[in-house]
């Protein structure tokens, strides 16, 4: 998520992150639950004016939205291939619109703020006797993990393409495990020593 994220503040930037996660969580639901291909179109054009608002996007923005548009003509050429080319249309249009609500609120929302809601929806079951803490850090854990693979992922193919001038696929598997694991060993030991184990 913070490879999305835009510094350069923007209207969507000063609302609310729980706000903008409960839009997310229900408009998203909403395009899920609707087939008629009217309104996912203009929903699809609404949410393309959204990001466009945002300005213009940075380079990890602009690689996602490139790789959500070749899965779009994938999946209606698939489809079209199958004879079915209105239920393509219509699930490439529920792609595109859930993928752009994903980049409106990356690109405006650092993932520390959307920690902090998480935390205060949490906050009921601390009266159960749950860690809300720990679980709000493993969930902040698994965000910021997430943006660091791809992070690693982006490295190891441009220095690939770089020494060999193709793209590494499945080669590059094996020392991304290597190196995600050695990560995850550094932030436990980390953790270790500021919470050690009673």
């Amino acid at each position: 998520m913070e490879a999305l994220y835009r510094e350069r503040r923007s209207w969507l930037h000063s609302v609310p992150a729980g706000l903008k996660l409960l839009l997310v969580a229900v408009l998203g639901t909403v395009f899920f639950l609707v087939a008629r291909l009217d309104v996912l179109s203009g929903a699809a054009l609404a949410c393309s004016v959204v990001v466009a608002s945002l300005g213009r996007p940075g380079p990890g923005v602009r690689r996602l939205l490139l790789g959500m548009a070749v899965a779009v003509v994938l999946i209606i050429g698939f489809h079209a291939w199958q004879g079915q080319v209105r239920v393509g249309l219509t699930s490439s249009l529920r792609l595109w619109c859930a993928c752009l609500l994903g980049v409106a609120l990356s690109a405006s929302t650092r993932y520390t703020e959307l920690l902090e809601v998480i935390e205060r929806l949490l906050a009921p079951l601390a009266r159960t006797g749950v860690r809300t803490d720990r679980l709000a850090l493993q969930l902040a854990l698994m965000l910021r993990f997430i943006d660091h693979f791809f992070g690693h992922w982006q490295r190891l193919a441009e220095s690939h393409r770089l020494r060999t001038g193709r793209s590494g696929g499945l080669g590059l598997v094996a020392p991304m495990v290597i190196l995600m694991l050695r990560s995850a060993q550094r932030v436990a030991d980390t953790l270790e020593l500021r919470w050690p184990r009673r």
